[in-house]
């Protein structure tokens, strides 16, 4: 195996195949990823924890499961590993060392997987875009000036860049799907239930947030959920296994002609960039020479929704601050943190449990509302974000807004600004470059981005597929599909192939 040109062309199916035939060894691999990182590294700087050496001693024993051998890599949130401090993002959590494994990971290791360390994530991940202020941005290989994306930016990031051949991700408003878009990788939000979040995790954003991975090829993905799918102890979700593994899911075209929908039009009326629109139409218009019957429409969403989600997301920042501080023992400090994470905190305590729990019966009526769409159709096709990359920055307060949102922060006024223009705007913003992807977090659903177009610039842009509750197999089935019609694989960034 030569380790510049095999290595970073082949996936994680490639690459266990050829240790599986002793073509290579698990040692050899964890070598050419680890070199590999020390090269793209100062350019991505994306990496949170090293765990090399334990990785190494790891690659020198038997390891079994369909990923023997393959190095990986996992995001620094939700699903920790014994012994790797973890960050979040945030120094709240004080480099915490998890006592063991949690589940998500147990099975990443049964399956053979070498973790390498953990990659960066927004503060407490819960930004689109992964600049933490405490730790510093990671940066896209399309582009060094623009975002990877978030929250899971850091794993999207060395995967486009050929580290890893896939890399852990966690998803609770599009944090798969959304750095797969900016990174032009395949990501899968599996369904609700459909992966574990224990032990350390009770529900996970009220049930919106759940783990899986951002890959190169359709198959990786099939193949990890293969291997990670089931409920764990306790689990406040469980799903029934699948009647096939998925991985002959992806390996096949859909088992009949599917009813796509498609459309460009944001749910909040957000504006939505040319190139995207143009992803999604032209993947519709693929659908239809695939054989599929193809039809613009889309699924009704109230003009509240955005609101009632942000009031789930503001009350999950502050459950947050309380969880750190239980597991670490130590109180955050405003200082210790950004001044939007902080007044967050404030705005989630101001919140009585009468909001919270309107606004989770408002989404879950609102889910109710969507679902007959999906009687009449089998996926549903948007632009996984309503712009391409954005540049360092761009979603900041900037200015006046900055001088506000600092002073709000350090005064404690969140309850008096709960309402108030300086939370809207910060909203506002946020849900303009990424209005698509939190809706099929609240359902359940899941969905996927496709990275099936590039600007003239080079940047890639995502298409986002959506399937029925329960049903990933037909959107592995119909992205296996799409990806054998317009293959992407082949297109490593600039510098990293």
């Amino acid at each position: 195996m030569n380790a510049d040109a095999d290595y970073p062309r082949l996936d994680a199916t490639g690459l266990a195949d050829l240790v599986r035939r002793r073509e290579v060894a698990p040692a050899e691999l964890v070598d050419m990823a680890a070199s590999r990182l020390e090269r793209a590294e100062p350019k991505l700087a994306a990496m949170m924890e090293r765990a090399l050496d334990r990785a190494r001693d790891e690659a020198s024993r038997p390891l079994n499961g369909p990923f023997a051998g393959v190095p990986f890599l996992l995001k620094d949130n939700m699903h920790v590993a014994s012994g790797i401090p973890y960050h979040n993002g945030s120094r709240i959590w004080r480099g915490w060392a998890p006592p063991c494994d949690s589940e998500m990971v147990r099975r990443f290791r049964a399956a053979g997987l070498v973790v390498l360390g953990t990659t960066k994530v927004p503060e407490l991940s819960l930004m689109p875009v992964t600049e933490p202020g405490s730790f510093g941005r990671a940066h896209n290989p399309w582009a060094p000036d623009r975002t990877a994306g978030g929250s899971s930016g850091g794993s999207a990031a060395h995967v486009a860049a050929r580290t890893v051949p896939m890399a852990h991700g966690t998803d609770g408003g599009g944090s798969i799907r959304i750095p797969a878009s900016c990174c032009g990788l395949f990501g899968l939000k599996p369904t609700r239930g459909r992966t574990p979040n224990g032990p350390f995790i009770g529900e996970g954003w009220h049930g919106f947030a759940v783990g899986h991975a951002l890959t190169r090829s359709v198959r990786d993905s099939a193949r990890l959920l293969d291997a990670i799918a089931g409920p764990d102890p306790g689990s406040p979700f469980a799903l029934p296994a699948p009647a096939r593994p998925f991985a002959e899911a992806a390996a096949a075209p859909p088992a009949r002609r599917l009813r796509v929908a498609f459309s460009a039009a944001a749910p909040n009326g957000a504006a939505v960039h040319a190139e995207c629109r143009r992803a999604v139409e032209d993947a519709a218009e693929l659908c239809g020479e695939l054989g599929h019957e193809v039809a613009e429409a889309a699924p009704p969403v109230p003009a509240g929704y955005f609101a009632w989600y942000l009031t789930v997301f503001l009350a999950a920042v502050a459950q947050e601050f309380a969880v750190a501080q239980e597991t670490t023992g130590v109180k955050a400090r405003r200082g210790e943190v950004e001044d939007a994470t902080w007044l967050c905190r404030r705005l989630g305590h101001a919140l009585s449990a009468a909001e919270l729990s309107v606004a989770l019966d408002r989404l879950h009526r609102a889910t109710r509302s969507i679902a007959p769409f999906f009687e009449t159709y089998d996926v549903l096709l948007t632009p996984t974000l309503a712009r391409p990359p954005v540049k360092h920055g761009e979603l900041r307060p900037k200015g006046l807004e900055a001088a506000l949102q600092a002073l709000a922060a350090r005064l404690g006024l969140g309850g008096l600004l709960r309402r108030g223009p300086l939370l809207e705007r910060a909203a506002e913003r946020t849900f303009a470059f990424m209005p698509f992807t939190p809706v099929w977090n609240v359902t359940g659903q899941p969905a996927a981005s496709l990275p099936l177009r590039w600007t003239a610039e080079g940047l890639p842009i995502g298409v986002q597929a959506v399937g029925r509750f329960g049903e990933e197999a037909v959107l592995l089935s119909l992205a296996g599909q799409l990806e054998q019609a317009r293959p992407w694989a082949g297109r490593p960034p600039p510098g990293f192939g």
